[in-house]
C-alpha cells in the first residue's frame, strides 16, 4: 500500500476522513472520531488497524505521544488527487469576489484586490504578481528627420499606446532613407510583439547584410537606438493576509521565517515563477515548497496564471499551511482567474 494507486476503498475513505477532520480541527485525529462518522459503521479497532497501515505506508504520523494521527505531505497530495473538481463556491463567496473585483479595468488594480480577496476567502496568504507590462503588438512606425544626426521615431501599438523619442544617429540619414526603413518595418512586422520584431530584425540584418546594404545601414542605426525595445516596467507584487497564519501554526520560529520571506518581494516572484506555469490551464497545487525556498517546506501553494485573452499578464496564488481547505481554496483561485480574464476583456470593449 506504499503507492497511491494501491490504496483500497476502505483505506481511502478513512484517510480522507482523517485529512478533512484534521483540516477542520487542527488536532490529531483518533480512531473514535472517525468511527462515529463512518458510513460503514466501522469499529474503532478496525480503524486503528487501518491507521497503522497508513502510518507504515507514509500517509500518517503520530506527533509526540498523542494517541491521534496527523496527515503527512504524502497524505495531502493523495487527498488533492482525489478531489473531483466539481465543487462550486457558495453564492455568498461569489458575491464577495465580484464585489471586490467588479469595475476594475487595470491589471495592477485587479492584482492588488485579488491578493486581498484570496486572503479573505482562504484564511491564507493571498499573493498576486503582475508581469512587467503588456506585450505590445506593433501597428506602425514613423520616422522623421529633425536634424543632421537626429531622428524622431514614433511607434504606434495595436493597444493604442503611442511612444515617441528622439534618436541620435551617427550617420546623416535622409528622409527617403527613413521612409524606406519605416515601410520595411511596417510591411514586415505589423502585428508582431515588439520584442519579437526586434530579435527578428536583428537576425535578418545579419543574414541579408550584402543584399540590402543601404537598407541595412538605415535599419541597423535605428534599431540600435532601441526604437522597437519594450519599456520594461517593474513587477508589481501584492501580498496580503500573512497575519492569517499566526493563529494556525504552533511553530513560531518557522512562521517568523515565512513572514520574512514574504516581505522580500523578489522571493515571492521567485516562488510563483517556480510553481505557476504560464502554460497550465488548471489550478496547480504544490504541497511543500522547499524546492524553491527551504523555509517553505511545511507550506502549500495553490496558484494559477492570470490571463487576458491569450496573454499571460501575471499569476495569482494562495500560500498557506498544509492544513488548508484545499477544495474551497482551489475553487476560489479558479473562479478568480476566470473572472480576471472576463472582466479585463470586457473593460477593453
Amino acid at each position: 500500500m506504499a503507492q497511491a494507486n494501491q490504496v483500497g476503498q476502505r483505506e481511502r475513505e478513512i484517510l480522507t476522513a482523517i485529512v478533512e477532520t484534521y483540516i477542520s480541527t487542527g488536532e490529531p485525529v483518533g480512531s473514535r472520531s472517525i468511527s462515529r462518522g463512518s458510513r460503514e459503521g466501522l469499529s474503532s479497532a478496525t480503524i486503528r488497524n487501518v491507521m497503522a497501515e497508513l502510518v507504515d505506508a507514509g500517509y500518517l504520523e503520530q506527533p509526540h505521544t498523542s494517541a491521534g494521527r496527523i496527515p503527512t505531505p504524502q497524505a495531502y497530495r493523495y487527498y488533492v488527487q482525489q478531489l473531483t473538481g466539481d465543487a462550486r463556491l457558495s453564492p455568498m463567496d461569489e458575491e464577495i469576489i465580484r464585489g471586490e473585483l467588479n469595475g476594475v479595468a487595470e491589471v495592477s488594480d485587479f492584482m492588488e484586490r485579488t491578493s486581498h480577496v484570496l486572503s479573505l476567502l482562504s484564511q491564507g496568504v493571498g499573493v498576486a504578481v503582475s508581469s512587467g507590462g503588456p506585450k505590445n503588438a506593433l501597428e506602425h512606425v514613423y520616422f522623421s528627420r529633425i536634424g543632421d544626426q537626429k531622428v524622431l521615431a514614433v511607434v504606434v501599438c495595436k493597444s493604442g499606446l503611442v511612444r515617441d523619442r528622439v534618436l541620435r544617429v551617427s550617420n546623416s540619414l535622409t528622409q527617403t532613407d527613413l521612409e524606406v526603413a519605416a515601410n520595411y518595418i511596417n510591411e514586415n512586422f505589423r502585428g508582431w510583439i515588439l520584442d519579437d520584431a526586434r530579435v527578428e530584425l536583428t537576425r535578418r540584418l545579419e543574414q541579408e547584410r550584402n543584399e540590402y546594404d543601404r537598407l541595412q545601414r538605415s535599419l541597423k542605426e535605428l534599431q540600435e537606438q532601441g526604437v522597437l525595445a519594450t519599456e520594461r516596467r517593474p513587477l508589481a507584487v501584492f501580498v496580503e493576509g500573512a497575519a492569517n497564519l499566526v493563529g494556525q501554526e504552533q511553530d513560531r520560529e518557522r512562521l517568523q521565517r515565512l513572514l520574512k520571506t514574504l516581505e522580500e518581494k523578489e522571493k515571492v516572484v521567485e516562488l510563483l515563477a517556480a510553481y505557476v506555469d504560464a502554460r497550465q490551464e488548471a489550478v496547480r497545487v504544490v504541497i511543500g515548497l522547499e524546492d524553491a525556498l527551504p523555509d517553505m517546506r511545511n507550506f502549500v501553494l495553490i496558484g494559477a496564471p492570470a490571463r487576458r485573452g491569450n496573454e499571460v499578464v501575471g499569476s495569482l496564488a494562495v500560500i498557506g499551511p498544509m492544513r488548508i481547505d484545499y477544495e474551497h481554496t482551489i475553487t476560489a483561485v479558479s473562479f478568480v482567474a476566470r473572472l480576471f480574464d472576463k472582466l479585463l476583456n470586457d473593460s477593453e470593449q
